[in-house]
């Protein structure tokens, strides 16, 4: 098997040559669509959807675009691939959960929450497991890490790589923890600011239903015309025209929530055509990626202890982080992010499940993949209306992203994890800022 880390350039051709098959558990059927809502929002993720709750309270008149079949965006908990397990395929911790508009759904609704910090309580480099000193040093190594990493942020941008050298093995696996883990892109991919912008995530939640599921109960009785995807926006003249393969809808104003990747791919038209700043700010704004490997397996538990944490680091960016038998489900589900993860999704879902197997085998022993029933891989870059997990600016772009939130024309404002200032990348984040936007427009709107 090929592990060449090839150039994002060339994993985009190749999947772009890869049919999609669209997510199932639809939870809403097509809406009609209204004439002249005072604003049309594009998405149905939790930005979108944290929108039309916002204007609806107020007594505005929306429409909620959705071009996929199903609504949630990369909230999405799949009850069907392993039967009695919910497994969310997209975002599945809430973050910041003393400020998470969905921790109060979930409470309010009787999902089963179990609070889930980062840590890692197992880490193997290669065939070597790390002592217990080896293990703690990695929280002093992030300490020195961030620390350095803010005072650099106050003079500069750049990448977090040149912050400091990364050559021991503990400072190996702090960097994947930190960086492809984490922020789903490699120390060289990441901004300085953007890290450093931050917020601090705990306290976290899992959710044993799935995060998804608490999204669609937030969700659930907001209209969504699902199957509608956007051609073209025209915002010249009074309001905003968007064109859809079921009609134009004409608005007073646009809230367009989808993610950087569906923005950088084109399938949206502008006219006029975006003005040179912001077509600046989506395009530097990549979309990173963090992608599951989830294993069912048939009761073995390689003496690991439910929701605890081990990294398996091994020379050359080939890292998985797993998470272990949550909620008592006997699974393992996997992590791999940055270069390695798209490069993962380039080979298909067959590399990265025996890439997981692999590493299983390497510090359990080659009995191990027998007790794994089932896996699969998650894919999101093959999703036209996502292409990727979620947001990073680029080195020495930071600023961007205060770009991409800046309305064109006081008429098309933008939201979603990627404008959610310190709680970008996260779906709180995305929610809070939905709800933000709508609020301003809504001023405008008396």
């Amino acid at each position: 098997m090929d592990f060449r880390n090839p150039t994002r350039r060339e994993i985009l051709a190749g999947l772009g040559a890869t049919a999609f098959t669209p997510f199932t558990n639809s939870l809403a059927i097509a809406q009609s669509i209204p004439a002249n809502p005072d604003v049309a929002i594009i998405g149905s993720g939790p930005a979108g959807l944290s929108a039309a709750r916002t204007l609806a309270a107020a007594g505005k008149t929306f429409v909620v675009l959705e071009a996929d079949e199903r609504r949630g965006g990369r909230a999405n908990t799949d009850t069907t691939t392993f039967p009695g397990i919910a497994f969310d395929r997209g975002c599945a911790w809430i973050h910041s959960a003393d400020r998470n508009p969905m921790l109060p759904v979930a409470k309010a609704n009787g999902f089963t929450l179990q609070q889930h910090d980062d840590g890692l309580d197992h880490v193997w480099y290669g065939r070597e497991k790390f002592s217990n000193a080896q293990t703690q040093s990695i929280k002093k190594i992030t300490k020195e890490i961030v620390e350095a990493n803010s005072k650099a942020a106050k003079v500069r941008d750049g990448a977090v790589s040149e912050i400091r050298p990364i050559r021991s093995k503990e400072e190996q696996a702090t960097a994947t923890a930190m960086g492809p883990m984490d922020m789903a892109v490699d120390f060289n991919d990441l901004s300085i600011r953007d890290y450093d912008d931050q917020a601090e995530l705990e306290p976290n939640y899992l959710v044993k239903e799935g995060f998804g599921a608490v999204v669609a109960k937030f969700g659930e009785r907001v209209p969504v015309s699902l199957e509608t995807p956007v051609n073209k926006i025209k915002y010249s003249g009074q309001g905003v025209q968007l064109e859809t393969p079921k009609g134009t809808v004409a608005a007073k104003y646009a809230i367009v929530t989808c993610s950087t990747g569906a923005l950088q791919s084109g399938y949206i038209k502008w006219d006029p055509v975006l003005p040179e700043w912001k077509e600046t700010a989506i395009h530097n704004i990549p979309m990173a990626l963090l992608a599951k490997i989830p294993l069912l397996l048939d009761g073995e538990r390689f003496g690991l202890k439910p929701f605890e944490d081990i990294l398996l680091e091994m020379p050359g960016k080939q890292d998985i982080y797993f998470i272990c038998h949550p909620f008592e489900f006997p699974m393992m589900i996997g992590f791999v992010g940055g270069d390695f993860a798209w490069n993962l999704t380039a080979q298909g879902r067959d590399a990265a499940v025996d890439f997981a197997t692999t590493s299983l085998q390497r510090v359990f022993g080659e009995k191990a993949s027998k007790h794994i029933l089932k896996a699969d891989f998650t894919q999101w870059p093959r999703n036209p209306w996502v292409r990727g997990a979620y947001s990073a600016a680029a080195p020495g772009h930071f600023a961007a992203r205060a770009a991409l939130k800046r309305p064109l024309a006081d008429k098309v404002y933008f939201a979603g994890e990627a404008v959610a200032g310190e709680f970008a990348q996260t779906c709180g984040g995305a929610a809070l800022v939905g709800a933000e936007v709508a609020n301003a427009i809504i001023k405008r709107l008396k």
